[in-house]
């Protein structure tokens, strides 16, 4: 058999190009496991939403809304020194209040935490805490203050997960109320002295906030995996989240194998660093889901608007389509659709009790939300009595008239 120059050539090419590549082989590392791992795009499982009465049906999340603005103008007039405030001290700080008409409806709408006066000039307005929430006002003090480490704790876990430890103070500000951190929380770490914190000038001219330290951090899931004996506190373990299937969801077997091999993929801890993992890859979709699942386990109520998140993508490494993380991990998340919006609810947090730590606030929180309650009956009492005194006024009113009209009749028998 006969070869050509240019066969000779080509087999020449073929074996110093794999004589190169078996000697980069020995001679290089193997690559670490996560680059062999299978590429993924959000878009190939798909799982189906299916409403849950039980999540729909959660108080405390559900009126976290209509209770955020209520709390802004309780501190208003709480931080007054007399304990009460004049209605144009507030009427035009609606919008930065959050209030979502005007002030004065607002505060009105709530009879069992507002109480109306008449001030001492020009008949206006004023309002006071009513005894049950200046009450429930000192108890939520007192969290703050009994609690202050577990608070600042939550804030420094937040700043933690970002890139490079340092938030932009806007950015903790959106987050404040998630966190169940006080207004003023920058003079609340004053006051704790905690060293760890420091003000930063970071880009854009912004103020940030840092946090210096050193410590190995663990998340939740970690803490949970090392009580069940499933992690010895190694990095990129193969650990498991917890999932809580809705019921009657059904899962087409496709996507079960791939959510069982999904569970076997290493786990990355949001507080490690994630600089070297390929963004197309499944294992950096697990640090998405673990980042997102520690995320919400911080919150007062372990969930958060879907559309408050997505601030956060630039300073936590996160993709651009993260909010569909929620939606390929239904059995981890809950999507409710309540008040127009859409909340994402982390399921532990309300399936195994001894795996996420209650807030400290939780407790208080539900206080207001149980006298705005009240205060809902207060009004439906009041419209009940003024149709009860409309509806006596008004046969009071026919039977004067039906007397007049029989007087008129009479015959005039005076002579």
């Amino acid at each position: 058999m006969f070869i050509t120059n240019s066969t000779s050539k080509t087999l020449k090419k073929l074996l110093s190009s794999s004589q190169k590549s078996v000697f980069s082989f020995l001679c290089q590392p193997q690559n670490p496991p996560y680059t062999h791992t299978q590429k993924c795009h959000y878009v190939d499982v798909y799982m189906k939403w299916k409403k849950d009465s039980y999540y729909d049906s959660i108080e405390h999340i559900h009126r976290s809304i209509e209770l955020k603005p209520i709390v802004s103008l309780k501190n208003c007039i709480a931080q007054d020194p007399n304990g009460c405030i004049p209605i144009s001290e507030v009427s035009k700080r609606g919008l930065e209040l959050g209030v979502p008409m005007k002030v004065a409806r607002f505060l009105r709408q709530y009879p069992a935490i507002f109480e109306e006066f008449t001030g001492p000039q020009y008949n206006l307005p004023w309002f006071r805490l009513t005894p049950e929430a200046a009450e429930i006002d000192k108890e939520e003090k007192r969290v703050f203050e009994e609690r202050r480490d577990d608070l600042t704790d939550r804030l420094k876990r937040l700043i933690l997960m970002s890139k490079g430890k340092v938030l932009p103070l806007k950015i903790i500000q959106g987050m404040q109320w998630y966190l169940g951190l006080p207004e003023d929380f920058l003079r609340y770490l004053e006051v704790n002295h905690d060293g760890s914190f420091r003000l930063v000038e970071i880009e854009d001219g912004l103020k940030g906030l840092a946090v210096e330290s050193e410590e190995k951090v663990l998340s939740v899931v970690q803490r949970n995996a090392l009580k069940k004996g499933a992690h010895f506190g190694g990095t990129m373990e193969a650990i498991e989240f917890s999932l809580f299937p809705s019921k009657g969801l059904r899962v087409r077997r496709k996507i079960e194998d791939w959510l069982k091999e999904f569970q076997k993929l290493p786990y990355v801890s949001p507080y490690e660093d994630f600089s070297h993992l390929d963004p197309d890859s499944e294992i950096a979709e697990k640090r998405v889901v673990g980042f997102l699942h520690e995320l919400l386990s911080l919150f007062v109520d372990h969930s958060a608007e879907r559309k408050k998140l997505l601030c956060l993508k630039k300073y936590f490494g996160l993709p651009q389509k993260v909010h569909k993380a929620f939606e390929r991990h239904l059995h981890m998340f809950y999507l409710s659709l309540r008040n127009k919006t859409c909340t994402a609810i982390l399921k532990e947090a309300y399936n195994d009790k001894s795996a996420i730590e209650k807030h400290p606030l939780l407790k208080v929180r539900k206080k207001y939300i149980r006298l705005m309650k009240e205060s809902e009956l207060i009004l439906k009492k009041r419209r009940f009595s003024n149709r009860f005194v409309n509806r006596e006024n008004m046969k009071l009113d026919l039977d004067l008239d039906a007397a007049d009209e029989e007087r008129r009749e009479m015959p005039d028998c005076s002579l």
